[in-house]
């Protein structure tokens, strides 16, 4: 059996669908948006940009984490069975059949679109002679003088090539001395410049990419000398990193931090991105100074873009960006319909009120940090923050309260991947401001989503609490679907309070009533729930799981679905991206079925639905079914438990099964097939449907 065959089969056989392999299946969702012609070219283009988008953080992240252990001979296997060699071979071979389709998406789907949709990317060679001059002149005002050739010689040091740079190698010759040995340099296209030139030809916007003209113009770097090739590409280095933090955190953490940060610029090169026709000795070159061979080389023809980031820009552009679809307005929470500023803390008194986004507009969150920073009798706000909106209103509300004499305590998870720079301004800010920040408690990443408000009035406290599947960021909270619950409970807030204890000091918890943490608990109750229907499915009751996750890949849990598939419980999950366990497959998951919804909206809210003999238990939160969300990271689940809002949070979880626009079904061998509507079926698109939600849709969901 040959080599390629007997992987394969070892993938095929697996119990398990690789981590890694799952996840190039999920960016095949996505860039199955930027396929479907019932969308717009400019929705179009934005999802191919996200698709490469994607791309880059997988090769940094996850090939990065990889090549740690191939570099520094550490064994590996992979869920599919594979040791680390032969499954860098297949990952990478998978990932050049995805590039290649996202290649030919572009060429043959989107570009013969451009003309009639007023846009056109243009060579340096298809421009008119006064087009040339324009761009000519905006070379040698604005880029050259940015330019800086590198030569690597004999005499000149291999130079530091950025990560993500378009960069054009340059082989050279002296023509007075052809004997003498090609030289080799380097010009790194600097990224604050715009990746096209903009200029207008009659009713079309004209995008000249910026590598255009400078190769156009290449030959004033290089006077006096033959070129003898010019070739683009462009480099992704390894940006896995684990932080070694001491138990106290002190002035050396944050320092230690910054410089971690400076090894994403500098790690190994995992994937070169070059164009077509490149020179062959330049490459060889790179190869071996890089430890790389071909499966690391990936091509792009000629009249391609290396990069499909750079569409953003287009898609953004003032004269077209309005061709992307307006976002509908947010609707009103369906237990708050009479949201306003002045009315918040008395409603959270009487009731608690879920809201779902974007559905529901995360103003009434944000006008209540920013009320209780200024209300006088609000004695205290501590708050989780993972990721924050550039000019933060929670930030700026938070920096308000310290000013007016509140206490305030941030934890401040510095170590939010690509937002750590960010992070660390925002968090160093409130310091300074009076507030008590906390910036990650020992090896533990903090992704739980957690705000507490006390506040006195003639003797009576009150705690208002927020707990989010999602992040406190206005701009995110309009594009991923998150919930949110706030509540004035006794039980959430007692529950809270001793949360914050436990990680701003040094405290044990009591048993939680309505939260489930991580990373002490949150695996073996879950565990216990499924169990719990297993058995109730042995002794011949009602039972079933639906559960709502953005990853599946903890392998103690996978063994417990299996388990309770084969006790006769249905078991739902829908997964937006990578899922490890293999659904459908005879003696092993028969009563597991798997779906994914990738569209308008990132799907990022988490829900665990337990049928419990007719009595659901209904949890939202922070975690995934991860080992990291379970072992390596402070995760919270919160109970739903107010009648409405768990019939609320289980209409979404029956909206996602209904949906026929969005939702793939996962098969047993890992692939995917989307749902379509059949004959006569009513379309029905759950991003457009949570718009119309009422109360009376709310209260007839049924999942079983």
């Amino acid at each position: 059996m040959k080599l390629e065959d007997r992987i394969n089969d070892q993938i095929a056989t697996s119990p398990y669908v690789s981590r890694d392999l799952s996840w190039v299946m999920f960016n095949y969702r996505v860039l199955d948006q930027a396929i479907d012609d019932k969308r717009n070219l400019f929705e179009r283009l934005k999802f191919l940009a996200i698709t490469s988008s994607n791309l880059d953080e997988f090769f940094m992240i996850r090939v990065g984490s990889l090549y740690n252990y191939l570099d520094y001979g550490k064994e590996r296997i992979d869920y599919s069975g594979l040791r680390e060699n032969p499954f860098r071979k297949k990952l990478l071979t998978n990932v050049k059949e995805f590039v290649l389709k996202q290649n030919r998406v572009f060429i043959d789907l989107l570009s013969p679109m451009f003309d009639e949709n007023g846009l056109k990317i243009e060579t340096y060679d298809g421009l008119s002679d006064p087009e040339k001059e324009i761009v000519n002149t905006y070379f040698h005002e604005t880029i050259y003088p940015m330019l800086t050739p590198m030569v690597y010689d004999n005499y000149h040091t291999f130079p530091l090539l950025m990560n993500q740079r378009l960069i054009f190698g340059v082989v050279t010759q002296n023509p007075k001395n052809k004997k003498d040995v090609n030289k080799l340099s380097f010009i790194q296209i600097p990224k604050n410049l715009p990746r096209f030139f903009e200029i207008y030809r009659d009713d079309q916007v004209i995008f000249v990419p910026i590598e255009n003209i400078i190769r156009g113009n290449i030959e004033i770097l290089f006077r006096n000398v033959d070129i003898l090739s010019v070739t683009l590409f462009r480099v992704t280095r390894n940006g896995d990193f684990t932080l070694e933090e001491s138990d106290d955190i002190e002035a050396n953490f944050l320092e230690e931090l910054q410089l971690k940060l400076k090894t994403r610029k500098t790690g190994r090169v995992v994937r070169i991105q070059i164009e077509e026709g490149y020179d062959t000795w330049m490459i060889n070159l790179l190869k071996r100074r890089w430890e790389l061979d071909d499966d690391n080389i990936f091509t792009i023809k000629r009249g391609n873009l290396i990069d499909f980031t750079s569409f953003f820009q287009i898609v953004s552009h003032p004269e077209l960006k309005d061709r992307l679809p307006r976002a509908h307005p947010p609707v009103p929470p369906m237990n708050y319909p009479e949201q306003g500023k002045d009315k918040i803390f008395d409603i959270l008194e009487e009731r608690d009120v879920l809201l779902h986004h974007p559905y529901n507009s995360m103003e009434p969150v944000l006008e209540l940090i920013e009320k209780a920073a200024e209300d006088p009798h609000v004695l205290a706000i501590k708050i989780t923050i993972y990721r924050l909106a550039r000019d933060s209103r929670v930030s700026n509300a938070l920096l308000k309260a310290a000013e007016n004499g509140k206490h305030v305590s941030v934890l401040f998870e510095v170590k939010a991947r690509f937002d750590e720079e960010n992070n660390l301004k925002e968090a160093l800010k409130l310091q300074k401001a009076g507030c008590f920040v906390i910036y990650g408690i020992s090896s533990l990443k903090t992704h739980t989503k957690l705000l507490m408000i006390v506040r006195q009035i003639d003797g009576k406290v009150t705690t208002y609490v927020h707990m989010s599947t999602g992040n406190y960021n206005e701009t995110t909270s309009r594009l991923y679907t998150d919930l949110g619950l706030m509540t004035t409970n006794k039980i959430y807030a007692r529950d809270l309070s001793e949360f914050f204890n436990v990680i701003t000091g040094h405290s044990q918890p009591d048993t939680y009533q309505y939260l489930i943490t991580s990373p002490d608990d949150m695996r073996k109750k879950l565990i216990k729930m499924i169990r719990n229907e297993a058995e109730n499915a042995r002794n011949g009751k009602p039972a079933g799981i639906v559960i709502k996750i953005n990853s599946l890949e903890d392998k103690a849990t996978i063994e417990e679905f299996y388990a309770a598939s084969q006790a006769g419980v249905r078991i739902k999950l829908i997964v937006r991206g990578i899922c490890c366990l293999r659904p459908g497959r005879v003696g092993l998951s028969e009563n597991i079925e798997v779906y994914s919804v990738v569209g308008d909206f990132l799907e990022h809210s988490r829900i665990f639905y337990f049928h419990n003999e007719g009595k659901p238990k209904v949890y939202a939160g922070s975690a995934d079914i991860m080992v990291r969300s379970f072992e390596r990271r402070l995760e919270s689940l919160f109970l739903i438990e107010a009648d409405i809002l768990k019939k609320q949070a289980i209409n979404i979880l029956y909206y996602n099964l209904k949906d026929n626009v969005n939702r793939y079904q996962m098969n047993e061998d890992g692939t995917y097939t989307r749902k379509v509507s059949a004959d006569g079926e009513p379309i029905f698109n759950i991003h457009e449907e949570f718009f119309k939600i009422t109360r009376k849709k709310v209260t007839k969901a049924v999942l079983f």
